[in-house]
């Protein structure tokens, strides 16, 4: 393959720019990254050949900041400039200003993302090009009656969808008459937040929704192809969770239907380099040739692209780096045919018992199941900023049949170990064995019906409790064993008692040393012991009950003053737990008599007490976080509160006593 350029800039940061660079590498290619002060240690600066550093963390300032790029580009000698996807991958107004500089936009022409930019407009030219289109209204009169009375005439239940929009902003969908005017006014008002614009357009809602995708080349030769379909059914709130190739169902009429239609879309408006045709198929029943319809195209490479480069052996950004230096496609339509089935997972550091917020945090550990193509931008010990999309990585796996690819996603799930943060981990293992899912039978209502029992919380095993205790106080021995058991006596048990944090529950466990190398942990449901225990690098085995179950279980100090992080990864799911450090005194319970105490080094993110309160033993009087870990302090008896030592926000040291009670007497 020929080296199209000798240095690119890489317009973008995280995976993708981890992702470009990789292959840039590969054809010879020499690569410059640009950098916020938040990514400044970031994977894709060290990765890179060059970096140059263009401004604060807010991406207004830095990553969207078109000019300093492109003098970025100029000043290291850069020929070209890969905008990855996001910030100004789409921007028409910066394809221009880098081709004004002499320099190489990777991506398509300004006046094929202009065409293509707005969905009334793009829909309007999809009409003309022959393109089947979901019924509604793409004009420009936005009166609301006549927009009220265009749904009428469309049937409903509609969808209102703001013309700039993305992501899902700006997009309600209304069931009943009644409620057109409020969701229309709430469309309009996130659209004008989000993208500058509140024009929308109405459209028929699909029933039973499936959104098919189809990957679309071009070259400036006049050259397109299609790289065959995507299924990214499986959404929350329109953002795509699990993607897969090729979309299950699908028949060769009806795939020769969907690809004609998006290459006669990309060969419309001249399209040169990878796009994504975008449609909304009819999934109530099975899928037919005159049931789907263009609803969008993207201008750029999808996040989703590896389960397409899976299943055609094709490197998209290769064949980006090529059609952008001038080369034509590197093979013809009838070269490319479909090998097997692929599936992408997008781990994301957020929280899916609490309506999926994103979490921030440091990852003391982070590890992959070798099997798998895992494309991520982070390593053991990076942040995840609250300045950037807290994506994680991209799972991919990839196998002979839909059966066997999902199978090995399941496997890759259950052994991705993340400590430092909460994830989606669950979440995706959840819905990659859900039966709907597995049986191939799902639309884009899938999560939202099921999301309760998706995100349903599984309770906390007292197996990981006791690995996660035995790791704490470093005893594991080595894998060969043998020597002194950790805590053996002559004579007697030794024992130890093991306080926990897990969420805002704290849980007080005894460790029992037994004889030969076992250990019981009590007080808890019921008791667990762990025999034949070893130790092999990171991972922790031990034989419990008739079973050998092996985890990896991480430890990490840092950070967390008089204490440790315990994540402990077992049975395809990640505990993570804090151990404050008995040994330091401020490990015992919060409730001394006269006091509550700091359970560990961290913030204090809630407070319900203030002096002269008086309250009763168990009430919670404030709640303190660590490694997005919360714990609850609750008064250890009735009582008047003397006084308090912490406010809301403030950082305190483990050991602290944060709330002070008037002695017993003086009550």
């Amino acid at each position: 393959m020929m080296k199209p350029f000798n240095k690119i800039l890489i317009a973008n940061r995280g995976e993708i720019a981890c992702r470009i660079i990789r292959t840039a590498r590969a054809l010879g290619v020499g690569t410059v990254a640009v950098y916020s002060d938040a990514d400044a240690q970031a994977q894709h600066v060290a990765l890179a050949d060059a970096a140059v550093h263009i401004g604060p963390p807010a991406v207004s300032q830095s990553y969207l900041r078109g000019d300093v790029i492109i003098q970025a580009a100029l000043d290291s000698g850069a020929q070209a400039i890969h905008p990855g996807y996001g910030f100004l991958s789409e921007n028409p107004d910066f394809v221009d200003a880098v081709e004004q500089a002499g320099l190489v936009f990777i991506g398509p022409s300004a006046s094929a993302i202009r065409a293509m930019g707005l969905k009334d407009a793009a829909k309007k030219l999809m009409q003309q090009a022959g393109v089947p289109v979901v019924p509604g209204y793409h004009g420009e009169n936005q009166d609301p009656a006549f927009l009220s009375a265009q749904a009428d005439d469309i049937g409903y239940p509609v969808l209102i969808k703001a013309r700039a929009g993305g992501g899902g902003k700006g997009m309600r969908r209304v069931d009943d008459p009644s409620d057109f005017a409020a969701a229309l006014a709430s469309a309009q008002r996130e659209g004008v937040s989000a993208f500058g614009d509140g024009h929308v357009l109405i459209e028929k809602y699909v029933s039973a929704p499936r959104h098919i995708e189809v990957q679309v080349f071009g070259d400036s030769h006049g050259n397109v192809v299609h790289l065959f379909e995507r299924d990214c059914s499986l959404q929350r709130r329109h953002q795509k969770v699990i993607e897969e190739a090729p979309a299950p169902g699908m028949t060769g009429d009806v795939r020769a239907a969907m690809t004609e239609a998006a290459v006669t879309a990309a060969k419309a408006i001249g399209y040169s380099g990878a796009g994504t045709i975008e449609f909304i198929a009819d999934g109530s029943g099975p899928l037919r040739p005159d049931g789907f319809w263009f609803m969008e195209m993207n201008t750029r490479l999808q996040v989703e692209h590896p389960v397409t480069e899976a299943i055609t052996g094709v490197d998209l950004v290769a064949w980006q780096l090529l059609v952008a230096a001038g080369a034509p496609l590197p093979c013809t339509q009838d070269q490319l045919t479909i090998s097997g089935h692929a599936f992408e997972a997008r781990l994301y550091a957020e929280d899916p018992g609490n309506n999926f917020l994103p979490a921030t945090g440091t990852l003391h550990h982070l590890s992959f199941h070798d099997g798998a193509r895992n494309d991520t931008g982070v390593r053991s010990g990076d942040e995840i900023s609250p300045w950037y999309d807290p994506m994680i990585a991209k799972i991919i796996t990839h196998g002979a049949t839909r059966a066997e690819a999902l199978d090995r996603l399941r496997t890759a799930l259950a052994q991705t170990h993340v400590a430092g943060t909460v994830t989606n981990a669950g979440f995706l293992a959840a819905l990659a064995a859900h039966q709907g899912f597995n049986a191939g039978h799902f639309d884009t209502g899938l999560i939202a019906r099921d999301l309760d029992t998706l995100c349903a919380a599984v309770p906390l095993s007292e197996t990981h409790l006791a690995f996660a205790a035995y790791s704490a106080l470093d005893l594991a021995p080595g894998a060969s064993g043998g020597g002194t058991p950790p805590g053996w006596r002559l004579w007697g048990t030794a024992q130890t008692e093991v306080l926990m944090l897990h969420g805002t529950e704290t849980l007080a466990r005894t460790l029992s040393f037994e004889s030969g190398d076992s250990v019981t942990l009590s007080g808890g449901p019921e008791p667990v012991t762990l025999s034949e225990i070893r130790r092999d690098g990171a991972a922790l085995s031990a034989r419990v009950g008739a079973q050998r179950i092996r985890c990896g279980a991480r430890v990490a100090r840092a950070d967390l003053g008089a204490g440790a992080l315990v994540s402990v990864l077992s049975e395809g799911r990640t505990t993570d737990l804090i151990v404050p450090d008995a040994r330091s005194g401020q490990a015992a319970r919060a409730d001394t008599g006269n006091a509550v105490l700091a359970p560990m080094t961290g913030v204090v993110i809630q407070l319900s007490a203030a002096i002269g309160d008086r309250v009763t033993q168990g009430q919670v009087l404030g709640v303190m976080e660590a490694m997005k870990m919360e714990t609850t302090l609750v008064a250890p008896r009735d009582g008047i509160i003397a006084a308090v030592a912490c406010a809301v926000g403030a950082p305190v040291e483990g050991g602290l006593a944060l709330i002070t009670f008037e002695d017993e007497a003086a009550e």
